[in-house]
């Protein structure tokens, strides 16, 4: 079947697949920076000296040589190829079914773009587990697939939905967030500039506004995600517990610079080339 001839839902999850890898690859060090912040910083004790972003980095550089910044990208892979691709075709069809003729306001963007991240975000769950503790350094898995056989050996398949609320009280929100502010942004546009050849740098522009926002709103639940599914008898209220009673309320915020830099990015550049694709497919995103 040739490509021209594909379901619009199809079109949409590649175009958000090919989005989801530019940006992964691009990006991954600074998610594997915030994961090493996270899962070192709930180790030391309180009055010692902080660990800062440029430190893990330059440690990872110095023990692990450059490559190993993009430790954990296989696992990253995984899960954006498809995820990214779920989540851009869930978002097309919900919302091409109930808002065919007119733009979402504003609580129904967050509803549409929550609904579509919840339903990548339970389904990629496991590769997602799976992906964090490659990047903490804390185990010493070979591959993607035999991780997966050996947490479900010694742990059992439910440890492959540990963090589960925790990730869904991130990624929901976020996603919410971000489409509102980001569907608002564009809308306020002047129509010289959405028709114009600068219009993707324009939308990217919107792009990193909303991913700032929305990033930071969700700092917290990150965290708490991080420490679940790193420490494996941690539950989420556990995990809440434990990080207020080693760090107080700054250690919610532990790799908040890191990631917001990567949500941020990696949100921008894949909705700016979904949308550019999707052009040259002729759909409407």
């Amino acid at each position: 079947m040739e490509l021209s001839l594909a379901h619009p839902a199809l079109k949409a999850f590649m175009c958000g697949s090919v989005s989801g890898t530019c940006s992964t690859l691009l990006f991954q060090p600074l998610d594997l920076v915030k994961t090493r912040l996270q899962t070192l910083q709930s180790g030391m004790q309180p009055g010692s000296s902080r660990v800062g972003m440029m430190t893990v980095f330059l440690s990872v550089v110095r023990t692990e040589r450059l490559l190993g910044l993009w430790k954990g990208v296989s696992p990253s892979f995984a899960r954006t190829i498809p995820g990214v691709g779920l989540y851009f075709s869930t978002y097309y069809s919900v919302k091409q079914h109930f808002f065919q003729d007119r733009n979402p306001g504003p609580l129904q963007a967050v509803l549409l773009g929550g609904g579509a991240r919840a339903v990548a975000g339970v389904v990629m769950l496991p590769v997602t587990v799976i992906k964090t503790r490659f990047e903490c350094g804390r185990f010493s898995y070979r591959s993607v697939l035999g991780a997966l056989r050996s947490v479900c050996v010694t742990e059992g398949p439910a440890a492959l939905f540990s963090g589960l609320m925790a990730t869904l009280l991130r990624d929901v929100p976020f996603s919410g967030i971000y489409v509102m502010f980001y569907s608002q942004a564009k809308a306020a546009l002047p129509q010289e500039i959405r028709s114009s050849s600068s219009a993707p740098l324009a939308n990217f522009s919107c792009g990193l506004a909303s991913g700032v926002l929305a990033s930071l709103i969700t700092q917290p639940a990150d965290v708490v995600k991080t420490q679940v599914q790193v420490n494996t008898q941690l539950r989420t209220a556990e995990a809440i517990r434990h990080i207020y009673r080693e760090q107080k309320l700054q250690g919610f915020f532990r790799g908040a610079v890191p990631r917001a830099l990567r949500r941020t990015m990696m949100a921008a550049m894949a909705w700016t080339v979904y949308e550019q694709m999707m052009a040259k497919f002729g759909l409407k995103s």
